[in-house]
């Protein structure tokens, strides 16, 4: 006999015993009859203790019509199944003019109607899913269930906390970024540009705490205004600060759904466009000269990722390397300039006081427009069109879209777990799920 055995059998029916508590965590909404193990599943026979029942739709007392039993998966102990024989009660009616016939009992803290899936174990499913990156494939080898088995029990709970409107509340700074959820064709698994939200919202102590509100198809200002428009005045009231990358369909939602809010062009979209002039130039330089691609013993080719770097970083012989490459042609003063230019947009975005910053943001302004160079008088219009959304990074407590680029990197990650996802709504509520949009 197991000890879970004797001790149910030496116990009152009527008092909980602390440790069936123990094992399965339902106090005395369920009694313990016996525990069987084996090396692949251990085997906990349950069932509930006895009292009156009346018919759930005339409410006359109903007599017993003896059990059934089910059979439910449980959290697996370590690498061991765990499967609950649950004694289910079976009662009648006796009123002949009801409909119900004969009904069983449910517990809800126990298992949901007609599943198959304890309570318990969808919460440590979901668990898992949140902070432990696992798959659904991976949690349905533990629980000796098929895949559609554990998403089917996974999937209600889900819907249920992306239905809550309250995982909405407190928002003050919004942030909005495209990714590319499939490579697939468009015809048949829609739009590749998911738009995502995420809160951005500092806390006490000046830290940002992202997290995913939500994924809408297309990439678009309709896509933007259409969720913020969804979300009620409330919300959007409450938005201050909106990050934004320079794209016109974000920049005209936020116009016209967020007028009180302050928009705020991203620091990493910024730098990145300077680095994309300074490759572009260096490209444009290198076929001008030499008639061809950058090849392996090109003085340009040679530099390409020391380019990319920031100039405090480079080292003694990285900077001989840069200098005798641009003094190998008087065409190369070209690269050099672009160079420095795209250095002193990095250097005003991390300058120390934001007041020095913002001057030499506005130097940049007033001069990158003006230069000979085409790809870089291109970016000092585009910086110009931007003006007040890219001077407002240093009025705004440095606000920025980093915490998006940090949420796409798990989003990354579990679509590669995942080996891809074929339906958005899965995608959509498993990302929500690992990305801190719905706390169970």
């Amino acid at each position: 006999m197991s000890d879970a055995t004797a001790c149910v059998r030496a116990r009152s029916t009527v008092d909980p015993c602390p440790r069936c508590d123990l094992l399965l965590g339902l106090g005395d909404v369920v009694h313990v009859e016996g525990v069987e193990r084996s090396d692949a599943v251990i085997v906990v026979v349950v069932s509930t203790p006895w009292q009156l029942t009346g018919c759930p739709d005339c409410g006359v007392l109903a007599p017993s019509r003896g059990r059934r039993v089910r059979r439910l998966h449980d959290v697996p102990h370590g690498q061991v199944r765990v499967e609950l024989v649950w004694r289910q009660r079976v009662w009648r009616c006796p009123d002949p003019g009801c409909a119900r016939g004969t009904f069983t009992e449910q517990v809800p803290e126990l298992v949901r109607a007609r599943g198959s899936v304890t309570t318990r174990a969808v919460a440590w499913a979901i668990g898992q899913l949140r902070r432990e990156h696992a798959t659904i494939s991976g949690l349905a080898r533990l629980l000796g269930i098929a895949w559609k088995t554990a998403w089917r029990a996974i999937k209600p709970v889900l819907e249920h906390l992306e239905g809550e409107e309250s995982r909405f509340a407190g928002v003050s700074s919004l942030g909005v970024d495209e990714h590319i959820w499939h490579h697939g064709d468009p015809r048949r698994k829609g739009p590749k540009e998911l738009t995502g939200m995420v809160d951005l919202t500092r806390d006490e102590h000046g830290r940002v705490h992202a997290r995913l509100l939500d994924l809408v198809p297309g990439r678009s200002k309709k896509a933007y205004t259409d969720w913020l428009t969804a979300r009620g005045e409330g919300f959007r009231a409450g938005v201050r600060v909106a990050a934004l990358d320079p794209f016109g369909g974000y920049e005209a939602a936020i116009d016209a759904e967020l007028a009180d809010a302050t928009a705020v062009l991203d620091a990493f979209h910024v730098v990145k466009l300077g680095t994309q002039v300074v490759d572009e130039v260096r490209r444009r330089v290198q076929q001008t000269t030499l008639g061809h691609r950058g090849r392996k013993g090109d003085p340009l080719y040679g530099i390409q990722t020391i380019l990319r770097a920031w100039a405090e970083n480079l080292t003694d012989k990285q900077l001989d390397r840069l200098a005798a490459a641009i003094e190998a042609d008087p065409a190369h003063e070209e690269v050099y300039i672009a160079w420095r230019c795209a250095q002193d947009l990095r250097a005003a975005y991390c300058d120390r006081d934001t007041q020095a910053g913002r001057r030499r943001a506005e130097k940049i302004l007033a001069s990158l427009h003006t230069c000979p160079i085409p790809e870089v008088a291109r970016l000092g219009r585009t910086l110009r069109r931007w003006r007040e959304a890219f001077l407002a990074y240093f009025t705004t407590g440095r606000a920025n879209n980093g915490g998006i680029e940090a949420v796409n990197g798990i989003i990354e990650l579990h679509r590669r777990l995942a080996r891809g996802y074929r339906n958005r709504n899965n995608y959509r509520l498993r990302m929500l799920l690992a990305a801190g949009g719905l706390t169970p």
